[in-house]
């Protein structure tokens, strides 16, 4: 990479952070790709899957064809960095770098532009609503893998608190299946002083709450992974009154959908035993949301493959997350990897969905370049 296109690179990514858009939303983002696309004299497809967009570079007469994946949505978060060019959105932010990986990947398409040394055919996917709005599933829903039939399919994420620069690639699972709980507890509202006369949800929701911390502990095997994170409480208007209603809302998150099983079964079975035990009525819903990012072996090998032409650090002794990645979408449909790049120290704040997280520019080098060599390694291995 030269040092005018990692400039460039990083106008074009500030430029992003400055005007954030949530997911399903993103027209103006969309528009700035198609921009830089067709100044990169890359043709595109637009409104896939929403706002998303496939541009697609053919080169020579290779049969192979590989994908390669950005999303571009922003979170409703308040920024706090004091940048000078922080979101001018308010209440939106790129908190999680996804205004990085859209310029990474234009960035990779400006590599294999200028690089002849390759054959076949590279699509550039820009995918919008990542962040729980279901844009791996519109795209695919919109004929993606039809329309641009890629035999692989790779993406990254970047990673503070692993070195900048650093490429992790896993041996299988890479970051978790999950599903949102919203359980609703509805008793019989009366006065305070009279709670024998009612029915009380807040009380029920409290055992309920203890019940239901024992899920991972005492039903799940020690040596498998899971979380169920109870995060909302709601219930209540007047410290007189015991309330008619108690919502309680929170997430899932596994590794294996035979740990799924056991934890949504154990909800339902809890969620019965406290109806019966207050005389309330209490209803769970669990939405499924992504599944489980498992990069496939050939491609997990090409990942460190691309990484070592990168001449950058490879690892691949880190834990999965329990965080989602709405790729798995894509995994299930064709063989991919999905890496890591570290974007340096984790600060207190700039983690991940922090409102002081800043993607680090100095790692576009690495990021578009990895994106390029995978893209090249897996056509070569076609």
């Amino acid at each position: 990479m030269t040092p005018e296109l990692h400039q460039k690179l990083t106008a074009w990514r500030r430029h992003l952070h400055a005007h954030p858009e949530l997911s399903l939303h993103e027209k103006a983002t969309a528009a700035f790709v198609q921009e830089k696309l067709t100044e990169l004299g890359i043709p595109f497809e637009a409104g896939i899957g929403g706002h998303g967009g496939v541009a697609t570079l053919k080169r020579g007469s290779a049969q192979g064809r590989v994908g390669l994946r950005a999303d571009m949505d922003a979170l409703p978060i308040t920024e706090d960095t004091g940048l000078a060019y922080a979101s001018t959105n308010p209440g939106v932010m790129h908190a999680c770098g996804h205004d990085g990986h859209t310029a990474s990947l234009l960035g990779a398409a400006a590599l294999l532009v200028a690089d002849t040394s390759w054959s076949g055919t590279v699509d550039f996917i820009f995918q919008p609503a990542e962040e729980g709005l279901g844009g791996a599933r519109a795209m695919v829903g919109d004929g993606l893998f039809d329309r641009f039939p890629m035999t692989r399919v790779f993406g990254f994420h970047n990673w503070p608190g692993l070195a900048a620069g650093t490429i992790a690639v896993h041996d299988g699972v890479v970051m978790a299946s999950g599903g949102r709980v919203s359980i609703t507890i509805d008793g019989h509202a009366g006065h305070a002083g009279m709670p024998h006369l009612t029915r009380d949800p807040v009380m029920a929701a409290g055992h309920l709450i203890v019940a239901l911390q024992s899920v991972v502990s005492r039903s799940i095997d020690p040596l498998d992974t899971a979380v169920l994170s109870l995060c909302t409480l709601e219930g209540g208007t007047a410290r007189n009154q015991i309330a008619g209603r108690v919502t309680i809302g929170g997430t899932l998150r596994y590794h294996r959908d035979a740990v799924k099983d056991v934890i949504l079964a154990r909800i339902k079975e809890i969620c019965a035993g406290i109806a019966t035990t207050f005389g309330v009525k209490v209803t769970p819903e669990i939405v499924m949301g992504v599944g489980v990012v498992v990069n496939t072996p050939d491609e997990a090998g090409l990942a460190r493959l691309a990484a070592e032409k990168v001449q950058t650090e490879v690892r691949r002794d880190l834990a999965p997350s329990m965080a989602g990645e709405d790729f798995a979408f894509y995994l299930k449909q064709c063989p991919g990897a999905f890496a890591w790049i570290g974007n340096g120290e984790l600060r207190d704040g700039a983690e991940l969905h922090g409102p002081r997280y800043d993607f680090n520019d100095a790692i576009f080098p690495v990021a578009s370049s990895w994106m390029a060599e995978v893209a090249k390694a897996a056509l070569k291995s076609n």
